[in-house]
């Protein structure tokens, strides 16, 4: 079995979703997390997630942090009572498109970190362009209040942020990013990662990995990153699946 540890189900019409699902597990995909990126659409995905092999996460995605007022880390970390719900986010920063004034992102973020800290559940950290505050903060909010756990979700960043993640306890999960011709560093980078810290994913419906690249993506397509990952770790297919889908569960206890 393998698990899509990151996707948008809430992105799929829902007279297609049944399809999506089955393509999913045809492909033995058998468990997918659907992910928050607005608190106002934590009831609809808590209903998603009382599909079969669906669970989710609750949050605000950086893009969205500058919509509101920021959350504070209780009123997240109030919406993750549901069993259903496995983690926090997806939180960070993006400076790539720069959707919310910076400072918002970095407040909502840190509130995240504290709201996986006070709900007990791993946080989902977008990272994007923003290496150097992701790991600052990620370091300052260790520092002045203990540990959490967290995973750098569809990495693509520089290998001093995957150093950072990892000397704190973080997993690192690879999307179809990593099959692209031109990804020979990120490749390298995940060729090292330990192996109780990886994780795969599709962020579908965005991001389809070769040979499916430029269509829409979806869970199904979530074998072909595995298969890329398994190559470079020299690991047969199976072997890879079977690890990764262990560190999902060690990670998201609560799907466990």
């Amino acid at each position: 079995m393998l698990i899509d540890s990151h996707c948008h189900l809430d992105m799929f019409d829902a007279d297609e979703l049944d399809a999506v699902l089955h393509r999913a597990a045809g492909a033995g995909v058998g468990r997918m997390i659907t992910i928050g990126t607005r608190l106002s659409q934590s009831v609809q995905l808590v209903a998603l997630a009382r599909r079969a092999g669906v669970w989710c996460t609750v949050g605000v995605h950086p893009h969205n942090a500058g919509e509101g007022p920021v959350a504070d880390a209780a009123a997240i970390a109030s919406l993750a009572d549901d069993p259903r719900v496995v983690g926090i986010g997806e939180s960070g920063l993006d400076y790539f498109y720069d959707k919310a004034p910076r400072d918002m992102q970095q407040e909502s973020f840190r509130q995240h970190i504290r709201a996986a800290r006070l709900a007990g559940l791993p946080l989902v950290v977008h990272a994007r362009n923003a290496d150097q505050d992701i790991a600052a903060i990620l370091h300052e909010e260790w520092d002045a209040g203990g540990p959490f756990q967290f995973v750098l979700h569809c990495f693509s960043s520089g290998l001093g942020l995957a150093e950072d993640a990892l000397e704190l306890g973080g997993y690192i999960s690879f999307s179809g990013i990593l099959t692209f011709p031109k990804s020979g560093e990120l490749r390298d980078i995940a060729r090292d990662v330990p192996a109780d810290r990886l994780l795969v994913e599709t962020d579908a419906p965005y991001l389809a990995p070769t040979p499916h690249r430029g269509k829409r993506n979806e869970p199904s397509y979530v074998v072909e990153t595995a298969r890329v990952l398994a190559e470079l770790r020299g690991l047969q297919p199976e072997t890879l699946d079977a690890l990764t889908t262990e560190n999902a569960h060690a990670l998201f206890r609560r799907m466990g």
